[in-house]
């Protein structure tokens, strides 16, 4: 109980001073909401940080790495976060796309040949248009050139442009082989050098020796029958079926216990491989809507223009993408039906397996990152990121 009163007390800070009269960010509501994770959803550790106008303003941490309750939960806790590293790495390629002078509208095949659908555009590939969510051959994870390979070859799935499907796995190797051939270097070196130095972000794809240390346990989410009974649990719980398959393809480190090894956070996945901390992903997104002078602001429009948008045959609900990012899906009137990305239109982020989140408003020159190591099974944010996203503007 000690414990609690300290740490209640002391992981919260927030910079009132920075926070814009726009933005008025609801601090009691969001502590609420960040509690209500610990005492009524079971989370073990986690932290939150949300970045308005340059500047971090808010950081909640609190809990432990391990259900030993050995090791304090700190702002500084590195975990891995699944498929919220796809942000982090579709905009590297976005930088050195422009660094090269290539735009999203040049042919995929102007950079990569060989690939089967290389007729499209960089736009659509990378918004999960042109059909290779899944690969017909059996490939393992761990050995790129056989993945690539495999990749070239894939057949599309459906007709490139009239469709989209999230790409759960292939897509870092996409990513990944497309900043190779921009550069001749593996993407997560690139994206030390050219983004996470630059920033000083506490953000890896391809996690060093010396930080191993620093690294919270993941723990397994328990299915329910909600989950179970979901269009999306049951397709993926069918053999052969498009969801299965994405999930399934390239094959290998499907379980938490195996990305809780090292060999999984030095893999440098860009898809599911990234390791770091909340403030660190919040800050990224900082940089991303241009309230850190960082990225050009073409690259800018990249990441907010809607590029593919409907019902998205993997995750089975609407979706909408634009060169990378997931954006909120708009209705027929123009209204966002959902608020995963903050108030604006031009919100864009993305989430992770099990329950981390990251995104960023450009109007409100707002970012927020939720990580956590309790994870639940949705592949889209869940309530405890959500509540606090709903928070942040009340």
């Amino acid at each position: 109980m000690m414990w609690w009163t300290w740490q209640k007390f002391e992981v919260w800070r927030v910079n009132f001073e920075a926070l814009s009269y726009e933005t008025a960010v609801n601090i009691t509501e969001l502590e609420k909401a960040f509690q209500k994770n610990f005492t009524e959803r079971n989370e073990l550790g986690a932290s939150v940080s949300i970045w308005n106008k340059g500047e971090e303003v808010v950081s909640l941490h609190q809990g432990w790495c391990e259900r030993d309750e050995k090791r304090p939960w700190t702002a500084d806790t590195l975990v891995p976060f699944y498929s919220t590293t796809k942000g982090l790495a579709v905009g590297l390629l976005l930088l050195v796309m422009h660094e090269k002078g290539v735009t999203p509208d040049h042919p995929v095949a102007e950079i990569w040949p060989e690939l089967s659908v290389g007729k499209g555009s960089i736009a659509q590939l990378l918004s999960h248009q042109l059909g290779l969510a899944a690969l017909d051959e059996r490939v393992d994870t761990m050995d790129y050139s056989s993945v690539i390979a495999a990749i070239e070859r894939q057949k599309p799935l459906w007709e490139p442009g009239q469709a989209h499907a999230y790409h759960p796995r292939t897509y870092g190797f996409i990513l990944d082989e497309m900043v190779r051939r921009l550069t001749g270097r593996p993407l997560g070196v690139v994206w030390r050098e050219k983004i996470a130095l630059p920033l000083s972000l506490d953000a890896w794809i391809g996690l060093p020796d010396n930080e191993f240390s620093r690294v919270a346990t993941l723990y397994p989410g328990k299915q329910n029958k909600a989950d179970l009974e979901s269009g999306f649990y049951r397709e993926l719980n069918q053999e052969n079926s498009l969801v299965r398959r994405a999930f399934a393809s390239p094959r290998g480190l499907h379980s938490v216990r195996e990305m809780n090894e090292p060999r999984a956070w030095q893999a440098a996945l860009p898809a599911m491989g990234g390791v770091g901390s909340a403030r660190a992903v919040a800050k990224f997104y900082q940089a991303a809507c241009g309230a850190i002078p960082f990225f050009p602001i073409e690259v800018q429009e990249w990441m907010q223009q809607v590029q593919s948008s409907g019902d998205d045959l993997v995750l089975k609900t609407r979706t909408a993408f634009s060169c990378g990012f997931q954006l909120d899906p708009l209705d027929k009137v123009g209204r966002k039906e959902r608020h995963h990305y903050g108030i604006s239109k031009r919100g864009f982020g993305h989430p992770g397996a099990g329950g981390s989140h990251s995104f960023a408003d450009p109007d409100a020159g707002i970012s927020f990152c939720y990580l956590m190591n309790q994870m639940e099974l949705s592949p889209m944010p869940g309530v405890k990121s959500l509540d606090m996203v709903r928070a942040i503007y009340l």
